[in-house]
Order: C-alpha cells, then sequence, then structure tokens
C-alpha cells in the first residue's frame, strides 16, 4: 500500500529523516555478543543462521513472484484466492501446520466510471491503461477493475473546475486568499505532498461535489526518468488507484470498526461508516489531466504547484464543465488470510508474527508480491532447518495478509478478531511489504533497534559486500550533508559515531497499524529500495512482472537479502534466552522527541508572533500586487503559556528506570542469564507486555481506535508518523484545552510504562 513517495525511507533508503531516533544504548550490553543470548547459546545460533541463509535460492523467489503475479490479483478475483491456495499448499509442503481464515469485507467495485469535459473543446477521458511493448501482462483484460479510488462516494456530478495543487490543509489557505471557493465544483489535485485520501476527504469538507486526483510528471513521470517501458517510470496514460478511506479513524472494515468481520458480526449501515466519503472520486493519468488543466483559466498557479506538463498551469474555475460519474457495487467479498504456525518447543505460548500482504490492485509484481516472496523464501528455509532437527522455543506465526490494498483489511479484521489472544502471546510483529534494490529500510518500536542493529550489522549487501547496516550508515551520512534538516543531520551524528544507526518511527500504511497501534504490540517494519524504478509504476497495472525484473531487484538478491535480515530477527526472536529487547533505547528517544516538542512550542510561538506583526502593519497588503490582489492570510490564534512539565518529568523518571533496568539486564547476562525456567517465563512475559504499556485505553482524541500514544499516523499527514500524537496534533492543530488533557494523558502513560519496567526489572534481580 505505501503510497508515492511510497515511504520515504523505502525509496530513499533514509531512515528518520523526519523522526529520528535515539543514540546507542549507553547500557553495559556487550555488542560483540547477541543481545538476550548467552555465549554458549549465541555461537550456535550463528550456526543456525548460516543454516537458514544456504537454503534462500533467488530462483524460488523468481519463480514464486512469475507465477503469483501472472494474473489480477485483487480482492475478489480468482487469482487472489489461487494464490491464498497456492501458498497454503506450499506451507503445508514445508511443514508448517497452515489453514486459510476467511473474512467477508465491504469491498465496493465499479459498476460504471466515466470522465468528461464539455463545452466548446470536449474530451472523453480514457480512463484506461494500453498495452506496452514487452510486458506481457499488460494486455490482460479479463478479471482486471478499471482504476478507481476505493471507499469514495457514487455520484453523478457536472461543475466546473478548479485545481487545488495537492490538496492539502495549506493549498485551501492559498485558494482562500485568492478568493476562490470550491464549494458546488470538482477539485482536481495531483498526488504527492501528503496521502491520496485526504484529498477527497478536504475536498469534501470544504464543499466540493467531486474530486479528480491526477499523477503529475513532476512526480513519477517523465521528469524522474524514461517512461515505461524504456524506463521504469509512469507513462503518460498510467494510474495510480488506491484507497480513500479515512484510515487515520481506523482501518479494516468500515462497517466493523473494533471487532473482526466474522459471521454474524454487528455491522454499521453504510451511511453510518465514518471512514467512507460522500463524494465520487477518481484517479486519472497525466494524459487525462492535460485537457483539463489546459481548460483553467483565472489566476497562474503558485510556483510551488506547478507540475512539469508543457502547459501553464491555472488555478480556476474552467472555461467549461466536467462530468464525473462513479457508481459502484456495494457488496461483500472474501479475503484470504494465510496463517502458518509452528509450535514453539519450550514456550509455545510466546508467539513471533511475521507478516506480508499478497493482494494488489492488479498484477503487484513489486507491490506487494516482491516482499511476499521474501517472507515465503523465510518459510521454506525455517521448515529445512525443522526437518535438520531444529525447533522455535517460541511458536512462530507467518502470515500472508489479504485485502491490505483497500484498507489493511486482512490484517485488521485477524488483529481485531484474535486481539485477546495476541495480547497475551505475541511478543512481536515483524512486517514486511514491497522491496527493491538498494538500502535498508527500518521502523518500529524502538526497544528493537538494537536488535535490528545487530542482525543488520551480520547481513551482507549482496552489491557492495559491506554489511547492509554500513552501507546505511554511508547513506544515512550523505544524505545529510548540505542543506538537511536538523532532524536528519542528528541521526548522521549518531550514524558517524558508529553506533546503532536510529530505526524510524511507524505512522500507518501497511500491515503493522493493527498490532502496535491498537493492541500494542512491539513491531518492525523492513525493506529495501532507493536504487530501483518502481515508484513510478505505483498502483497501476504495469506493476508487473516484466517490470519488476527489469527495473526492480532483477537477480532477486535483494529479495533474499531481506529475507536473511527478517529471518534472523524472527529466530533471534523465537530462541533468545531472555527477549532481545533495550527499553533504554526507548526511553532516550522519547527524551528526544519531548525535546521536539519544546521547540515546536517555541516555534509555533515566534511564528504567531511574526504572522501577528506583519498583518498588524498591513504588509501583506503592501506586498502584493495591487493587479493580481491575494488577500492577507487569516488570523492564527494566540499561543497561551503551555505546560509540558509533567511530560518532562514523566521523561526524567523513565530514564533513570530505563538505567536500572539495563544495569540489572547486563548483570543477568554477564551470568549467562542463570534464571530459573520459571524466572524466565516471567521476565518473558513481562518484557513482551511492555508495549501495551503505552496505550491508552480511550485512544486518540477522535479516533479510539488508536491507542498507542508515542506513535501513530498524523491526521492531516496519512500514513506518516505523528509522534506523542495527542500532543504534537494539538499544538499543530492550536487546540489548547486538548493539548493541557493529552499532556496529562499521555505523561500519565509514560508513568505507567515506568512502573511496569520497575516491576520487570525487580523480577530480573530476584
Amino acid at each position: 500500500m505505501r503510497q508515492t513517495i511510497i515511504r520515504s525511507w523505502l525509496l530513499i533508503g533514509s531512515v528518520a529523516t523526519t523522526f529520528g531516533a535515539a543514540a546507542a544504548s549507553t547500557a553495559t550490553h556487550d555488542d560483540h555478543g547477541m543481545l538476550g543470548f548467552s555465549a554458549a547459546n549465541a555461537a550456535a545460533q550463528r550456526s543456525l543462521e548460516q543454516r537458514f541463509d544456504a537454503q534462500l535460492d533467488p530462483a524460488d523467489l523468481r519463480a514464486w513472484l512469475k507465477q503469483m503475479s501472472s494474473e489480477p490479483n485483487q480482492v475478489g478475483s480468482p487469482h487472489d484466492k489461487a494464490n491464498a491456495e497456492f501458498m497454503l499448499a506450499k506451507f503445508r509442503e514445508w511443514g508448517w501446520d497452515a489453514h486459510i481464515e476467511t473474512f467477508d469485507v465491504l469491498y465496493p467495485t465499479p459498476k460504471k466510471v466515466a470522465l468528461e469535459l464539455l463545452g466548446p473543446k470536449p474530451y472523453m477521458a480514457l480512463l484506461n491503461e494500453p498495452e506496452v511493448a514487452g510486458d506481457a501482462t499488460s494486455a490482460i483484460r479479463d478479471g482486471a477493475l478499471p482504476p478507481y479510488n476505493i471507499y469514495g462516494g457514487d455520484g453523478d456530478v457536472s461543475a466546473t473546475l478548479v485545481y487545488a495543487n495537492y490538496g492539502m490543509p495549506d493549498d485551501y489557505k492559498e485558494l482562500a486568499r485568492r478568493g476562490i471557493d470550491v464549494r458546488g465544483k470538482i477539485v482536481l489535485t495531483r498526488y504527492g505532498g501528503g496521502w491520496r485520501g485526504l484529498k477527497p476527504k478536504l475536498a469534501q469538507q470544504h464543499g466540493a461535489i467531486g474530486c479528480l486526483i491526477y499523477s503529475d510528471p513532476h512526480e513519477d513521470g517523465y521528469a524522474q526518468g524514461d517512461v515505461y517501458p524504456k524506463g521504469g517510470w509512469r507513462p503518460a496514460q498510467g494510474v495510480q488507484r488506491g484507497s480513500v478511506a479515512d484510515m487515520q479513524v481506523y482501518p479494516g472494515d468500515p462497517l466493523t470498526p473494533g471487532i473482526g468481520s466474522t459471521p454474524g458480526a454487528k455491522r454499521l449501515a453504510l451511511k453510518d461508516a465514518t471512514t467512507l466519503l460522500k463524494i465520487p472520486v477518481l484517479p486519472i493519468s497525466y494524459g487525462d489531466a492535460t485537457p483539463l488543466l489546459q481548460s483553467l483559466t483565472g489566476p497562474v498557479a503558485p510556483q510551488g504547484w506547478r507540475g512539469a506538463l508543457p502547459l501553464t498551469y491555472h488555478i480556476g474555475p474552467s472555461t467549461a464543465k466536467v462530468h464525473m460519474t462513479v457508481a459502484s457495487d456495494w457488496g461483500q467479498k472474501p479475503v484470504y488470510d494465510v496463517i502458518a504456525v509452528m509450535k514453539g518447543s519450550t514456550a509455545p505460548d510466546q508467539w513471533i508474527v511475521r507478516g506480508n500482504h499478497h493482494d494488489g490492485w492488479v498484477f503487484g509484481a513489486w507491490d506487494p508480491l516482491a516482499g511476499n516472496i521474501a517472507l515465503m523464501a523465510e518459510a521454506k528455509a525455517i521448515g529445512g532447518l525443522v526437518k535438520q532437527g531444529w525447533r522455535p522455543q517460541r511458536t512462530l506465526v507467518y502470515a500472508s495478509w489479504d485485502g491490505e490494498e483497500p484498507g489493511l483489511l486482512g490484517s485488521t479484521e485477524w488483529a481485531e478478531t484474535h486481539a485477546a489472544e495476541l495480547q497475551q502471546k505475541a511478543v512481536l510483529y515483524l512486517n514486511s511489504d514491497t522491496n527493491g534494490r538498494g538500502i535498508l529500510g527500518a521502523g518500529g518500536s524502538h526497544s528493537l533497534q538494537h536488535l535490528v542493529n545487530e542482525v543488520a550489522d551480520g547481513v551482507i549487501d549482496p552489491e557492495t559486500h559491506v554489511s547492509v547496516r554500513e552501507r546505511l550508515r554511508a547513506h544515512m551520512r550523505v544524505e545529510a550533508a548540505g542543506g538537511a534538516s536538523p532532524e536528519a543531520k542528528m541521526d548522521a551524528k549518531l550514524a558517524a559515531e558508529g553506533g546503532d544507526l536510529p530505526i524510524e518511527a511507524l505512522g500507518s500504511g501497511s500491515d503493522f497499524s493493527a498490532f502496535l497501534e491498537h493492541l500494542g504490540i512491539a513491531s518492525l517494519d523492513l525493506g529495501f529500495g532507493g536504487e530501483d524504478d518502481n515508484a513510478g509504476i505505483y498502483h497501476s497495472r504495469y506493476d508487473s512482472f516484466d517490470h519488476y525484473i527489469r527495473f526492480g531487484d532483477p537477480t532477486f538478491v535483494y529479495g533474499t537479502t531481506l529475507a536473511k535480515v527478517a529471518g534472523h530477527i524472527v529466530l533471534r526472536s523465537a530462541d533468545a534466552d531472555v527477549l532481545p529487547m533495550r527499553f533504554g533505547d526507548f526511553s532516550q528517544q522519547l527524551d528526544r522527541y519531548v525535546d521536539e516538542l519544546h521547540k515546536l512550542v517555541d516555534a509555533t510561538r515566534k511564528a504567531t508572533a511574526e504572522q501577528h506583526e506583519l498583518l498588524d502593519s498591513h504588509a501583506f497588503e503592501l506586498d502584493a500586487d495591487p493587479q493580481h490582489a491575494i488577500a492577507p492570510p487569516a488570523r492564527e490564534s494566540d499561543v497561551p503559556s503551555i505546560d509540558l512539565t509533567a511530560l518532562d518529568a514523566a521523561s526524567r523518571k523513565l530514564d533513570r528506570s530505563a538505567q536500572a533496568f539495563e544495569a540489572a539486564y547486563a548483570g543477568r547476562a554477564q551470568t549467562s542469564f542463570n534464571l530459573s525456567s520459571a524466572q524466565k517465563r516471567d521476565v518473558n512475559r513481562r518484557m513482551a507486555a511492555m508495549e501495551q504499556a503505552l496505550g491508552d485505553p480511550d485512544g486518540l482524541p477522535g479516533r479510539a481506535w488508536f491507542k498507542h500514544m508515542i506513535y501513530a499516523p498524523g491526521m492531516l499527514t496519512g500514513y506518516d508518523v505523528k509522534t506523542v500524537p495527542g500532543v504534537r496534533e494539538a499544538i499543530e492543530g492550536r487546540r489548547w484545552d486538548e493539548l493541557a488533557r493529552y499532556t496529562q494523558v499521555t505523561a500519565d502513560v509514560i508513568d505507567r510504562y515506568r512502573a511496569q519496567l520497575d516491576q520487570l526489572t525487580a523480577a530480573l534481580k530476584k
């Protein structure tokens, strides 16, 4: 699902350039050992991982990808079900206890989509992606849905057109300054600048009756490189499909928020499903968008609004009306989650859950099957280890999710259905999605940061022949040179010091959401990218096997490298004497987040004072071109006295508790974790439950499904993370009463986490 630019760390390989993580922990762990293992067990573990690696075969990945991307693979398609059954048979062949778990979910499909420009220069949009020479599957039409945005409203509307750039909040402020109102009009926006689902949501909130989203070549077409088939980038008629459900409120089946879509589940009426839009929405190509943009009159668009098409970008309105039609079948369709279990030998009630989805928008070779075949390779290799006589101590649960693309359906419904058992048993959720060629990207719970670093240090990059961690370290330092953000420069400074590399905080956009942000299970998200040319065919019919073997990972060596990184994390988490988590890393990262909040308050106060002075001195009026007047911006509210001392105090106390835990953990490590079996079970149970303490049962304001008080997708950023979201978003939104409330709520959550950590420390010392 990851949207253009498909999570920045995955496409450009930059980890945490915006929301960087803490420095390496100052705890006394032996970084030359293996976190959570005695010395003897660490040596055996390295041997196990070598045997695991020896079974990974790029030829397997190539064959699986070719088969699974050979036909349309969206939810409800015959091939989607066939792929699930194919994987089920493979898991069983490899020795796993596997089954398919099915959920019936709301899945609207288009009965009719149409778009035309009326008036003196009429144009009927193609809304179709033509066959491309050299791409065998691009000619397939049977079973493929036309380009559309799922969970937009139905409608048959005609109105003049207004161009709103990326369709984000600041763009509507600019329209207002120019006296342009979108009420009763159709809004044309371009992809980029924020998540696609926010574009029609904001258009609807501002009174528009329809929304069009087009792919400008500035973002992923010829401005970036040669277009397909000469190069990898989006051709003129390529269209980005995608969901526009309001997933920042809750993901999953729109009719069953918070509960699994099981038989007999109480479902909302369509009119009561708050994540569904009311206005029609269509994605279109830049080929279809060009006549629409040429029809616009009115002011020339600001510099930052101009794309790469060979025309003058105007804001509107258009000289003629646009007529758009969306009619859908609002029925239910099954999603098929493939669940494979390898029961643990000594701790079967602790689960390591590994997931990737298998549904695509059309063929889905890159998104998601390139990641899914890595998961399959891991499962095959683990099955081989079991046949050699090894058995994991903890239970492994491998899941290939269905329905991720429309709204994280399969993973969310499964997690909601099994919520109580997961919160009792799940230790870790490890996710991947797309995978390409280049730099490792890693994000997740910061208690797992050192584990990621240890594993990445032991896996070799197949093209540069250094560890994937050292390649990432060099990348972070180079990326931060010059005009990088302060956060990126801090991350580069940490990278240059030679210790642990920071990992990214997670927002949304893939299947980790239900596990991390709803259930409070420590989670990771992994992938390689930055050197492949896949972004241009994102969510189009050109995301095909033929495209991937030219512009993705042609030799599948990065597929096996992802399998090594993910597989080693799974194996170490399964067999560690004591779970490989470092809570000092989280504590240090929280300090950084709290410091960012103070800086945000100061910056907001300063910017507000500057704006008020400019307004009071009439500077905006005097600066404006009298012949092209632009009104001053709306006056921002005053910034009151803001008290973050509760957060400061909670963070400082957690620092002291984390240091005590790290010392106790290091002491036990030096004695080879000489705990009794009962003590180990108790310590590991407490460690596994730590992430849940970062949740609040009432959730975030306006979206109770999201329980985590440290990581969440932003309400106005879509996939991108907002750290300490209850506080940060209240500051950004100038909701001062809400800020006071969530400062205290978050401080209380941190205090509960600290108290739980103190109990864990006591259990280690017992």
